[in-house]
């Protein structure tokens, strides 16, 4: 599944939006009937346009007040070292999400916790401790401005040859 159609992006659109739509009511919103949207849903998954389906749940509602933005760096940053302290961070549910970013640092972590206290304890016992640690930088959230798991689709729709607002259908 190398090039993504019309029907495509508008699967990947419509479940972005609403995961929880059944199979009759996505292949009415892109115009197909149910069979070849399963087929086309599955072969999405299959794939790897889809990895999953997820429930958004808000953090605050569940204790979690403090997002922190933690930038680790790495004493070595290629070879197991590095791989061993990846595999740590991983397995750390604090962790929301991490990048291996350029410039000053060598990961960007999300941390949540429940206030500063839990976080400042977490960070002590645990990120500190991670293997090939050299240093750590945190910043936090004051407020979250946009927070979305939407990805952009209308390049999908350029390179598919449709006019941008045949892509958001």
């Amino acid at each position: 599944m190398n090039d993504l159609d019309k029907f495509d992006i508008a699967i990947l659109a419509h479940l972005q939006a609403d995961a929880r739509l059944t199979n009759t009511e996505l292949a009415q919103r892109v115009g197909l009937s149910a069979a070849p949207c399963w087929r086309r849903v599955r072969a999405l998954e299959e794939a790897g346009y889809i990895r999953g389906y997820h429930a958004d749940i808000d953090r605050h509602k569940i204790g979690l007040g403090v997002l922190a933005f933690v930038r680790l760096d790495a004493v070595q940053t290629a070879g197991s070292l590095t791989q061993e302290m990846e595999e740590a961070i991983r397995k750390l549910p604090e962790v929301v999400s991490c990048h291996y970013i350029s410039g000053t640092g060598t990961f960007e972590l999300q941390v949540v916790a429940r206030d500063l206290d839990s976080f400042a304890q977490f960070a002590r016992n645990t990120l500190l401790h991670l293997p090939n640690v050299k240093d750590m930088q945190t910043s936090f959230s004051l407020g979250e401005i946009k927070s979305s798991p939407a990805l952009p689709l209308s390049h999908l729709g350029a390179m598919a040859g449709l006019a941008p607002t045949d892509a958001k259908k």
